[in-house]
């Protein structure tokens, strides 16, 4: 009743509120970008340095393509040969592979930013080693940048659902405190715990890997979701899988999300973004003669004059994806090159035809213990002369797209009825994409790990879960990085480590499980209907809301 008390007092006073609040995010943003420093320096005997060679590597190859492009060797240098270069690589990779083993493996935008800093490091250290590429701040920063972005963006959508239904934990210490304070404390508390996430901090600084590009714009896609910006969605989906093509793994939750609301065009006006998005990226690659290019723009004038003149809503939606679909086919038919989907997104998946990779805490792993492979096949059928069969892989990926299923329908009835477990469904796709899909890296359950910091406005119980994943994740991405070194020091822990997977590989399907069970349950929502009519929606906005007819 004491500690009840003094909140109260606290929280009664705006200006101490206020000071105390903003007191906090300083030292939590301080100490998590301090905290940051120490593990880089901490884990630099145990780095995975192949990630940032690999990386060096394929930026100094887009430097040597625009070198071998220029009429004289000082143009080279120049950015109009460095685009020259970047652009003309695929092409030359994929036609000096042997058997369509490609090596790279970068989405377009990934390419860019490593050739970007290849082209920086070179410029400041020209007789710079392949092998030990300097100036590595550059792509840190941008993980940095990448993490604080994160943890805003789970702060708006913690602090969206708890002011939306009103209710969403029944702790002692906020329960006397009003909605609009606490769904504060909730987001700053989901915010702050997904700003210092250990295997996020692992990942991108102690590695370093380039993971967490993506999470920002998975979590503002689901902002602008919910706040009815489908074409925006679509864009940011499509943005980030041009950095890491992992992304399209959860894509189509945003698709079946609004099928199962019976909103179709919701579904049409993401697709629309997403194609107009990726056509805009890659059309330097799609359209290489004046012809394609005029053929496009004919094609934008004409379907911008007939939908205009139709008065439909989000006409200029529309208007784009129409570009968009036009400049993929008018690519096709033109000689436009489609190098950077070979090899940028399709090679990658199948570069590692493995049902795990290193150490993971997943069900490929437990199938690949008693004996099972990624080709194996899992059913055939006989029609006559005819012979199919079903394999591993593809049994996992339709077991995981009907997962995903359940999540888009899970969060469509959560947000009808303003439930706050629509938190939970909006981050176990990443969840269920680690436990149940074939060739994941042991770094993959990062994404699950920060995005499942949401669980923090649901319950409890579910933030429990959050932290075991976390813990697991973090384990996995300490695990290699010790084989990769395999100090004498470290052997016992490695050991340990090979021991416990199975035991942490049941644990994490379990806290999966429970995750899907409580987005899929039909309780009676916590939720008072007297609240949650009198709940206002947040101040966050990403464009108007209302619902179309």
């Amino acid at each position: 009743m004491a500690i009840r008390a003094f909140f109260r007092r606290l929280f009664s006073s705006e200006p101490a509120r206020r000071a105390l609040v903003a007191s906090f995010i300083v030292m939590l943003f301080l100490g998590g970008v301090q905290l940051r420093r120490w593990t880089g320096e901490k884990t630099r005997h145990v780095r995975f340095q192949h990630d940032i060679v690999n990386g060096f590597y394929w930026g100094s190859e887009t430097l040597a393509e625009a070198r071998k492009l220029s009429p004289d060797g000082s143009s080279g240098e120049s950015w109009s040969a460095f685009f020259r270069g970047y652009l003309a690589l695929y092409d030359r990779v994929r036609d000096d592979a042997y058997e369509k083993d490609y090596g790279l493996d970068y989405p377009p935008l990934r390419l860019l930013v490593m050739s970007v800093w290849a082209k920086q490091v070179r410029s400041e250290f020209p007789g710079v080693d392949d092998g030990r590429p300097k100036l590595v701040n550059p792509l840190l920063k941008m993980n940095l940048l990448c993490e604080l972005i994160s943890a805003v963006a789970i702060f708006f959508l913690v602090r969206f659902w708890v002011r939306r239904s009103a209710c969403a934990t029944r702790s002692p210490f906020l329960g006397g405190l009003p909605p609009r304070h606490r769904a504060f404390i909730c987001g700053l508390a989901a915010a702050s715990v997904a700003w210092l996430e250990p295997s996020m901090i692992l990942d991108a600084h102690g590695w370093p890997q380039w993971d967490v590009w993506i999470v920002p714009f998975y979590l503002f896609a689901v902002l602008a979701a919910l706040k009815n910006r489908w074409f925006l969605c679509g864009a940011l989906l499509a943005a980030g899988a041009m950095f890491k093509g992992q992304l399209l793994f959860v894509a189509p939750f945003f698709v079946l999300w609004p099928l199962w609301q019976k909103r179709w065009t919701r579904a049409l006006r993401m697709l629309t973004g997403f194609v107009a998005t990726a056509a805009l990226i890659v059309s330097p690659w799609l359209l290489r003669t004046p012809v394609a290019w005029l053929a496009v723009a004919t094609v934008a004038g004409l379907s911008s004059l007939f939908l205009l003149r139709r008065g439909l809503l989000h006409r200029s939606a529309w208007i784009a994806g129409v570009i968009g679909c036009a400049a993929f086919v008018i690519g096709a038919f033109t000689g436009g090159s489609f190098s950077w989907l070979q090899i940028g997104f399709v090679y990658g998946s199948e570069h590692y035809p493995y049902l795990f990779i290193s150490s993971c805490y997943n069900l490929p792993s437990l199938l690949s213990n008693v004996g099972w492979s990624l080709k194996d096949p899992f059913w055939s059928v006989h029609v006559g002369s005819l012979h199919f069969d079903l394999t591993l892989q593809w049994t996992l990926r339709l077991l995981y797209l009907g997962a995903l299923a359940l999540c888009a329908r899970g969060v469509a009835r959560h947000m009808r009825h303003r439930d706050p477990r629509a938190l939970i469904a909006i981050a176990a796709p990443w969840l269920l994409m680690f436990a149940l899909l074939g060739q994941m890296h042991e770094r993959y359950l990062m994404w699950g790990a920060v995005i499942s910091a949401v669980a923090l406005g649901v319950s409890v119980r579910l933030s429990m879960i959050h932290f075991i994943i976390s813990a697991a994740s973090t384990l996995m991405i300490v695990h290699v990085m010790l084989i990769d070194k395999k100090l004498e020091a470290t052997l016992p822990a490695i050991d340990l480590l090979n021991n416990v997977r199975p035991y942490a590989s049941g644990l994490v399907l379990a806290c999966v499980a429970v995750c899907l069970w409580n987005m899929l349950s039909t309780r009676i929502p916590v939720l008072q209907r007297r609240q949650a009519d009198s709940a206002r929606v947040p101040s966050l906005s990403l464009g108007p809301e209302p619902e179309e007819a």
